[in-house]
């Protein structure tokens, strides 16, 4: 009986889950119940897949608002129904346009238009599939209203929002929010009636009674719906079927592909290859997953015939076939790779392929998947309501003051002493937090489905133009829908430019291949890279941890670093196996004395630890006697990508009882599962490390042998895990003369000659990019600028974009003082900005007499730190006071074990918590020499020192080596001052006269 019922899906409006809503209809013994969020489908497929478990007869709908304002109720008669009403709503959310007050006429679907709606518009025809809606509140206006003469007409439409008075203070609070207004302020028909509930059926019955053709229409509309989609463990895909239109023809093109790939991939074909290919074939076409291959290999050759860089991962690069089809660059022969992570006989969905482009590149690749195949759209997620968003927006509808709800979200406030307001912000934030605030776009996932989406969905358009659909990725999963991942790096980017620049500054040396990475393994000089962790700008291997683990595990080779890439993830170092595996790697013999004989026999490269995704397979299957499916089981499920927890608890049990069954001792059945549940969900799969580590190695490549370059693509592809500032520092500690940005040779990028990198315009924060390319477009059309007195004539340009320039000396070709020139610049345009007009003839520049002015390197240093955001001199030479020594990394040798007095200047700092929630402190810094050396806060001292910002600091510590890798463990430490800015010298030396003269008057 109820028609139009609403989750929190209706967003900002409704106040609970889909799960919750068949909770509340089985209380009340509902059994039929049509879901219709408002302008949403985000909760039908999961409303669909859960109603059997609470006995009820799931039905779908939209409820189509304009604002609040409720248009009609649509519900799908069928499957085909639910597909015309998304196609329908696509439409208007597509073009941002108002929804018509008139349904348009359904094939598969009725519309219900609410009583009050039908009165205000003076309805007077229906078709067939239309009706007149009824509510509890509506039926006490019914005899009184003329259409109480459309008996074959009116159906129930109670509308349920809300469970209690909780409910619907929640929704004020949104409806709130929604509007951006105060609480107090909200009017009233922006928020829904309190009665928008459910009533048990039998009440409902009884309030219509006098009306028993009300309820037998609505009963005949209800019986008149049936929905269905397959949610079940050997459901079909629903992803596109066929690459080519038939599935004999796909089977034949993918083992044509395969074919052709083997002597690419492998010039001396082996046996062992050939029996590999054959095995992953047969299961591959068994399993139905060909058409998801040939669909990756379409993506990726389209890429390498625009030129584009890539890398494929996930678990299918654990794949001989993804590799001969060139969808990953991992030889799964070489590492040994495990086939059933890949792919077994257990596994419903298809293997991962992630495919990571260039940050510039991705979006020509999805635009072009959305040319290429029918049915596209992009995966949906939802951006929920966090704990300090919540005290935000219910800061601001409650009227807080904007420092109240800074120090509120922030938490630094005393609970107890918080005013009634405030309390309410944290009382009624529970009530809200978690719930979904809007739909956003998944960070890769796209379908492409064997017909349209809207049978699953209606879709919105975001910003960038690509449809989108209301569910995310679990959903998905869920009705067979399987996505394609396409992601954006920068780190393609660094190597693709790296090659652009290598060939215009050293082309005599372009004689390379990049992708002949089995030689990149074997270079003494890339390992040595690794092995000292001269990684900075280097993909993925860069970071303050991985350079220490690097140096810890004396990583340098291929497979020492596909380890490590690893066993970085949170989830080894948190099980305690990182160190477990440092010490075993370190120390001959540790493994077999700590290690259980069955773990080394699984695991025996990894010294019996478990680092990759694969290994919880192998331990519960071989460990655990679990089979592959049931392994599998365990691995998602810890992922937290797994939707049915009763699955993964029933495996869960069986994995402790069948440890028990074999004998083992509970204390290592409890470690294993430890290691286990520890870091399932966030280790890597091998396939996916070991993509990582060939991009690592080719960056590192680079870095080796073309560093200056490679520093200068780095920086252009918007840096790594440090500031430009540090990559422009590493790029001078390798040779490069680092130049400020001049116009006659910079562009909005950086540039290299030589040696010699010169910063682009984008640094200048406040230069106007089309100032920028007025520049750019103008030197490369009329040649270089003589002066500047050319350029004022060349380039149309305003007093304070001119200001910039000549403050960062961009003008220092000409020899001239900058003051000079800012003085000539003031006589030029003394009457404001430029006209931009084309000038026929060159304008006769006035000549004036400039007293002769100077500029020192500290009012440099200033104005580049001003203008830049960083001085490009030392930053120890603009200390205040002279640094008391001059101890730097290099010095840290002769101190282990003793307390050394140092200075740094920061680089970066990891804020962390202990497991007891003490904070502290891992801080990486430049010594006075330009080296890098790394310090560690302990709680105690973390507790009466802070870092304040960038800047140098004094260390008083001790030097310590953990297996080599040497630090320091901080006592005191202290920010130092710089000196005054010059610039601004003669005004502090007024004030201060002003001020003694006062004191003078004072004492006078």
């Amino acid at each position: 009986m109820y028609l139009n019922c609403h989750t929190y899906y209706s967003l900002r409006f409704g106040t609970f889950s889909e799960v919750a809503l068949l909770q509340l209809a089985q209380e009340h013994h509902v059994r039929q119940l049509v879901l219709t969020d408002i302008n949403n489908t985000s909760a039908a497929l999961n409303f669909m897949r859960k109603a059997p478990e609470y006995g009820v007869k799931p039905i779908l709908g939209i409820d189509f608002r304009n604002g609040v304002d409720q248009c009609f109720v649509g519900v799908a008669q069928n499957n085909e129904g639910f597909q015309e009403l998304n196609t329908y709503l696509s439409h208007f959310l597509h073009q941002h346009i108002p929804i018509p007050e008139r349904a348009p006429v359904f094939k598969n679907a009725f519309v219900v238009y609410p009583f009050e709606k039908v009165l205000l518009n003076e309805y007077d025809e229906f078709l067939l599939h239309e009706f007149i809606g009824i509510s509890v509140r509506d039926l006490r206006r019914l005899p009184f209203s003329r259409l109480k003469n459309y008996t074959d007409k009116l159906v129930v439409q109670q509308p349920v929002t809300f469970r209690n008075k909780r409910d619907f203070n929640a929704h004020r609070l949104l409806r709130a929010i929604d509007n951006n207004v105060l609480l107090s302020k909200l009017d009233d028909d922006q928020v829904a009636s309190e009665e928008e509930k459910m009533y048990p059926i039998a009440n409902l019955a009884q309030v219509f009674s006098e009306y028993s053709f009300i309820l037998e229409n609505t009963q005949k509309l209800l019986d008149g719906c049936e929905l269905f989609f397959d949610f079940s463990a050997d459901k079909k895909t629903q992803n596109l079927r066929h690459y080519t239109g038939n599935a004999s023809e796909d089977v034949a093109l993918l083992k044509k592909l395969a074919e052709e790939g083997l002597p690419y991939r492998y010039p001396e074909v082996t046996q062992a290859v050939k029996d590999r290919m054959a095995k992953e074939l047969d299961l591959i076409i068994q399993m139905d997953f060909v058409s998801y291959f040939l669909i990756n290999w379409d993506i990726v050759s389209y890429a390498r015939e625009q030129g584009f860089f890539y890398v494929g991962r996930g678990s299918g690069a654990n794949s001989v076939v993804a590799y001969l089809l060139r969808i990953t660059d991992v030889d799964p022969m070489d590492l040994d790779l495990y086939f059933e992570r890949f792919i077994n006989l257990y596994r419903a969905n298809p293997p991962d392929f992630d495919i990571d482009f260039s940050w510039r590149d991705r979006e020509h690749m999805t635009q072009y998947i959305f040319n290429r195949f029918n049915h596209v759209a992009l995966v949906g997620t939802y951006v929920t309501f966090k704990e300090r968003g919540v005290i935000r927006e219910l800061g601001k509808v409650f009227g807080l003051p904007k420092e109240e709800i800074d120090a509120l979200s922030a938490g630094q406030t005393n609970l107890k002493q918080l005013d009634t307001i405030a309390q309410l912000v944290l009382k009624y934030g529970r009530l809200i937090h978690g719930m979904p605030n809007y739909v956003s776009v998944h960070a890769s996932g796209i379908l492409i489905s064997e017909g349209p989406l809207q049978q699953f969905s209606a879709t919105f358009l975001p910003p960038k133009g690509f449809a989108t659909v209301h569910f995310d990725m679990i959903a998905a999963e869920d009705v067979g829908l399987y996505k394609f991942d396409i992601l954006a790096q920068r780190g393609l980017g660094k190597i693709k430019d790296t090659l652009g620049i290598v060939q215009y500054n050293q082309p005599e040396k372009f004689t390379f291949d990049i992708h002949d990475v089995k030689t990149f393994f074997k270079d003494p000089t890339i390992n040595n890279l690794i092995k000292t962790a001269q990684c900075m700008g280097c993909f993925y291997v860069e970071s303050p941890a991985m350079r220490m683990l690097l140096k810890k595990l004396e990583v340098d080779n291929y497979l020492g670093l596909v380890a490590a890439s690893s066993i970085i993830r949170p989830g080894v170092a948190k099980s305690g196996m990182m160190r477990e595996y440092i010490l075993r790697h370190r120390n001959p013999g540790r493994a077999e004395e700590k290690g259980h004989p069955v773990l080394l026999s699984i695991m025996p490269e990894t010294y019996g630890v478990m680092v990759y995704q694969e290994d919880v397979i192998k331990v519960a299957h071989h460990f655990a006697d679990l089979d592959l499916g049931e392994a599998d089981v365990l691995r998602r499920g810890m992922s937290g990508k797994f939707r049915s927890r009763e699955e993964f608890e029933k495996v869960k049990d069986k994995f402790r009882s069948n440890c028990l069954a074999k004998g083992y001792a509970e204390a290592l059945i409890d470690e294993v599962w430890h290691q286990v549940a520890s870091f399932a969900g966030y280790a890597f799969a091998k396939g996916h490390s070991a993509s990582y580590a060939v991009e690592s190695y080719q960056s590192l490549f680079l870095r080796a042998y073309f560093p200056l370059e490679y520093m200068v693509a780095v920086l252009n592809n918007g840096g790594g895990f440090y500031s430009a500032e540090f990559y422009i520092h590493d790029a001078r500690m390798l040779g490069a003369t680092i130049h400020p940005p001049c116009v006659n040779q910079s562009v909005a990028a950086n540039v290299i000659y030589g040696t010699h990198i010169y910063l682009g315009f984008m640094y200048l924060r406040d230069l106007e990019e089309r100032v920028m390319q007025r520049i750019v477009n103008e030197r490369v059309a009329q040649g270089r600028f003589l002066s500047l007195e050319d350029f004022l004539d060349r380039v149309p340009i305003a007093m304070e974009q001119l200001s910039i320039l000549i403050r960062i000396d961009a003008f220092r070709f000409t020899g001239i003082n900058k003051h000079e020139l800012l003085w000539k610049a003031h006589f030029a345009l003394a009457k404001g900005k430029r006209v931009e007009h084309p000038k026929l003839f060159k304008p006769k520049q006035p000549k004036f007499q400039i007293p002769k002015l100077h500029t020192t390197d500290l009012e440099t240093a200033f104005e580049q730190w001003e203008l830049l955001g960083f001085p490009l001199c030392s930053p120890f030479a603009l200390l205040a006071e002279p640094a008391k020594n001059s101890n730097g990394q290099q010095h840290l040798q002769a101190y282990l074990n003793k307390h050394i007095d140092i200075y740094g200047y920061l680089v970066t700092v990891k804020n962390t918590k202990t497991h007891t929630g003490k904070r502290m402190h891992f801080a990486t810094l430049l010594d006075c020499y330009g080296e890098v050396f790394d310090t560690v806060l302990f709680p105690p001292v973390a507790a009466k020192y802070s870092f304040r910002g960038k800047g140098i600091y004094r260390f008083y510590g001790k030097v310590v080596s953990e297996f080599g890798f040497l630090s320091i463990e901080v006592i005191k430490m202290q920010k130092q001052d710089y000196v005054p800015d010059p610039r601004y010298a003669d005004m502090r030396a007024g004030k201060k006269a002003l001020e003694d003269k006062k004191k003078d008057e004072e004492r006078v």
